[in-house]
């Protein structure tokens, strides 16, 4: 079905056209249409035109108002101040373009006019290396990310890079070799359906292969010999060493996808491309920079040099593609990167969705990578940084100990923190149901409190205030969204119908003026990569429908074609609320 215009676009579209009518001699003019609190919209833009044309912004106002002639969508207008147009829609036109929206799958939202090859790269966690919190951000952000860029149309091409490489596998490798008993988990089952149990299995295999190899590092200076001849076998492809360093690839992976299953997350092993995955780049990388005079060696090092990128001394801070013993930097990698994501991939757009301490490595590649010519005119490469995670105090998020805090403990509570306020409301549901809604509940709070923040801004990490009934969580929207089909089952006979012919009551007209938004939220929001735009709308629009709720009985409606149109009314706005929670990677259970 095609898109469905907004009132607002079409209300903008009638103005337009009359302010070209009243007054031709101004050429195309912006009426400046916006909501208003005095009416439906207000166009403020006889202000502009007036100055422009040297009249009297009221006369020209009223001129404007002369051209206007459309009843079907437009019960009043009024000239107000000093010429502003307040514009009151007619309660027909807004329960018809509901039921145009209601008869779409897509609830009218269109799919991007021109959409492009968008390589997102998101969810980083390292081998052999637990994730924390601070994983926590890039994987919800760019998971959300993803599912609005999609769902506009445009194709999406995931990319995790994992931290797969460097000098650590050496130590790792090296001990394992000596002690091949110490890496004995089997997960028994497919990599992208780890469970928990296996998860966990593996990373505690990990964890205590490190520790031993670790200690042994420091302890022992012919261990630490062994150890570094075994990076470069490692980087010379040494088939045994590389099959070991596999096994640890593998074995993380187990325990990744066990908490991206956990977090709802759908990660496939295709999308997962390490830094390892471009050491065959690497060499020609760096040979194409110094051809092009692009980077140049500077205490034998390769570096890039930037005008206004210096340090605290005032001389210039290079960007090291390759270090002086010949070893490459992370530069080299993320240049590779981008050379195969634009030339293999053929990206349009390039995303990373990073901390935002890590803002001038990045402006420093992409800077390069344009003087190189492997991001040329049309081709956008932007860093979607992300804030700290911070707790109640303010402070980067810690345990009591002062220890990064685990991503799954952090999980764990937040579920278990979510079944005891779901057992609380339960009324007729099971314990194995409780236990289910428990994890949508916990998980879509955490990830609501992490999408609801601009990402470039830190958040505290609050599970009290995450989990609440109360205020702007998901918790409010979900449960929002149960009480709506609970509407609906016990509606009976009666069905969810659009009865344009009825006045609507303020209640009713609000609600159906924000539904009408929802198309718009998604365009801005997949734009500006910004998921916090669908939090803020769907917080609204539970909170327009909880004033509906309270305001405007459903069921003993005083007429049944009031009923019908009712039950209309909250049918759209469930679909609504299921479709933007889908949006951010949220449940939305049909009871709670």
């Amino acid at each position: 079905m095609a898109s469905v215009p907004s009132l607002a676009a079409t209300v903008h579209q009638r103005v337009a056209d009359a302010l070209s009518a009243a007054l031709p001699e101004a050429g195309p003019a912006d009426p400046l249409l916006r909501r208003s609190d005095r009416a439906d919209f207000q166009a403020n833009g006889m202000l502009a035109l007036a100055k422009k044309l040297k009249g009297n912004p009221r006369e020209l106002a009223g001129k404007v108002v002369g051209e206007i002639s459309a009843p079907e969508l437009i019960s009043d207008i009024e000239v107000s101040g000093p010429g502003f147009l307040n514009i009151t829609l007619s309660d027909e036109a807004i329960v018809r373009t509901l039921a145009a929206r209601a008869a779409d799958d897509r609830l009218g939202v269109p799919y991007a006019e021109q959409p492009g090859t968008t390589v997102i790269d998101y969810a980083q966690p390292n081998v052999a290396k637990e994730m924390h919190v601070g994983h926590l951000r890039s994987a919800v952000i760019g998971d959300a990310v993803v599912q609005i860029l999609e769902f506009t149309g445009e194709k999406v091409v995931r990319r995790h890079h994992i931290g797969d490489w460097g000098t650590q596998f050496g130590m790792l490798i090296q001990y394992l070799i000596e002690h091949p008993q110490e890496l004995d988990h089997q997960a028994g089952e497919q990599l992208e359906e780890a469970s928990q149990q296996a998860g966990e299995a593996a990373m505690s295999s990990l964890n205590r292969l490190y520790k031993a190899s670790r200690a042994l590092f420091d302890a022992d200076e012919e261990f630490k010999d062994r150890a570094r001849r075994r990076v470069v076998d490692l980087q010379a492809g040494d088939e045994e060493t590389l099959a070991l360093w596999q096994k640890f690839v593998d074995e993380s992976k187990v325990y990744f996808y066990s908490v991206f299953n956990k977090l709802d997350m759908e990660i496939h092993d295709a999308d997962v491309v390490g830094e390892s995955g471009y050491n065959a780049m690497l060499a020609e990388t760096c040979r194409l920079l110094e051809e092009s005079g692009v980077a140049v060696r500077s205490n034998g090092a390769l570096c890039v040099f930037f005008d206004d990128v210096k340090g605290p001394d005032g001389n210039p801070v290079p960007l090291i593609v390759q270090k002086s013993d010949g070893g490459f930097g992370y530069a080299a990698t993320d240049l590779s990167a981008i050379r195969d994501r634009v030339g293999n991939l053929g990206a349009n757009t390039l995303l990373y969705v990073v901390d935002a301490r890590q803002s001038l490595h990045f402006k420093m590649v992409f800077e390069t990578a344009r003087r190189a010519g492997w991001l040329k005119d049309g081709t956008t490469a932007q860093q979607l940084a992300f804030g700290t995670v911070l707790g109640a105090d303010g402070k980067p998020f810690k345990t009591r100990e002062g220890e990064t805090v685990r991503l799954v403990d952090l999980l764990d509570e937040a579920i278990d923190r979510a079944a005891s306020v779901v057992r609380e409301k339960a009324q007729d549901l099971t314990g194995a149901e409780i236990t289910e809604r428990g994890t949508q509940v916990g998980i879509g709070a955490v990830k609501y409190a992490d999408l609801s923040t601009s990402a470039n801004r830190d958040y505290k990490f609050d599970l009290d205030q995450m989990v609440s009934l109360n205020g702007d969580t998901s918790v409010y929207i979900q449960y929002a969204h149960a009480r709506i089909k609970s509407i609906l089952r016990k509606a009976g006979d009666a069905q969810p119908v659009a009865h344009p012919e009825l006045a609507l009551a303020p209640a009713e007209r609000a609600l159906g003026l924000h539904l009408d938004q929802f198309a718009e939220t998604v365009a801005d929001a997949a734009a500006e990569y910004a998921p916090h735009k669908v939090t803020a709308y769907l917080y609204q629009l539970a909170s327009l429908y909880t004033t509906f709720y309270d305001q405007c009985p459903v069921l003993k409606a005083e007429t049944p074609e009031q009923v019908e149109n009712r039950l209309f009314l909250c049918d759209l706005t469930a679909r609504t609320l299921h479709q933007g929670m889908a949006l951010l990677g949220i449940r939305t259970p049909e009871r709670l």
